[in-house]
């Protein structure tokens, strides 16, 4: 009698090696390496941040009024008033917490007007072509031909030394850079083939710019604005220090530098405006250049790489 050896069981396949652990630490690579999470993109935002609390908190954080002359002219810096007084004993750390709610948003609302104006004429000359985007071009080559500080400072003096106008003199300035932009980009999707299907739909021009072309130009020109806000800034204070933007006894910080600039003895006066200028220049500076990185697939790709 001869024992017979059990049927061997089917052997199982061995288990496969969990993905969940590898598509976890891959997807935390990813994060790490997001341009978020550069130290530039995070000194960006955190300064945009808190420019913008201080401008939304400026009548709980400033220790005085922007006007009051409780003080000591020219006084140093001191524990009393912490970034000095003026020439008429206002406080300077006052007036540059309030010099940020004159600053900030009237340099984003005039790149938000030059981008609107400049975005829709260089839509406008890239779909329809012709003699439309000959004229519209040469008018923007126009505004090229001259120095933008130039022109702005024509414009602001023609129209008077007045915030208002210095605000609309760097729209004027402004909005072609936004024109030649978005007509580069409108040229290289016209001829595409899903805005060839909305227009066999029936779709309008204004339709077809506003739900297919949008999308797809909304990227670069969202970091050219963000970009810009600093220029805005700076060509903003320019104006003012020059006399031809804001005028006093308005917190404004480059009228703040102008005023340094005529008690060159007394540093405290100009440098305090100074470095807030700087640090907003820098920060939407920082916060543009990530908007690049985050929105361009080459560069995105690069940092996962």
């Amino acid at each position: 009698m001869t024992a017979t050896d059990p049927t061997p069981a089917d052997p199982t396949p061995a288990d496969p090696t969990p993905r969940e652990p590898a598509v976890s630490a891959r997807r935390d690579r990813a994060a790490a390496r997001s341009p978020w999470r550069q130290p530039l993109a995070l000194v960006g935002a955190a300064l945009v941040v808190a420019w913008v609390l201080i401008a939304v908190l400026a009548p709980l954080l400033a220790p005085q009024g922007p006007l009051d002359q409780l003080a000591p002219k020219l006084s140093a810096p001191s524990a009393s008033h912490l970034f000095g007084t003026d020439e008429l004993g206002r406080d300077v750390l006052s007036r540059v917490i309030y010099g940020s709610r004159i600053s900030l948003p009237l340099a984003i609302l005039l790149v938000v007007l030059a981008t609107v104006l400049g975005a829709s004429v260089g839509a406008i000359a890239g779909f329809f072509g012709g003699w439309i985007d000959g004229t519209l071009m040469r008018l923007a080559d126009l505004v090229f031909a001259f120095p933008g500080i130039i022109l702005a400072m024509a414009v602001a003096a023609a129209l008077g030394p007045q915030l208002r106008n210095a605000v609309l003199a760097v729209v004027i300035v402004s909005w072609p850079s936004y024109a030649r932009l978005v007509r580069g980009l409108v040229l290289s999707a016209r001829n595409s083939e899903y805005v060839a299907a909305s227009r066999l739909l029936g779709s309008s021009a204004l339709r077809t710019m506003l739900v297919d072309l949008r999308p797809n130009i909304a990227g670069p020109v969202l970091v050219m604005a963000a970009l810009d806000v600093g220029n805005a800034v700076l060509l903003l204070s320019g104006l003012s220090f020059l006399g031809l933007g804001a005028q006093p006894p308005t917190a404004e910080w480059g009228a703040m530098v102008a005023a340094g600039a005529a008690n060159f003895d007394r540093w405290w006066v100009g440098v305090f405006p100074g470095l807030a200028i700087l640090t907003v220049v820098l920060a939407f500076n920082f916060v543009g250049d990530t908007l690049r990185d985050a929105l361009d697939p080459r560069t995105a790709r690069a940092i996962r790489d």
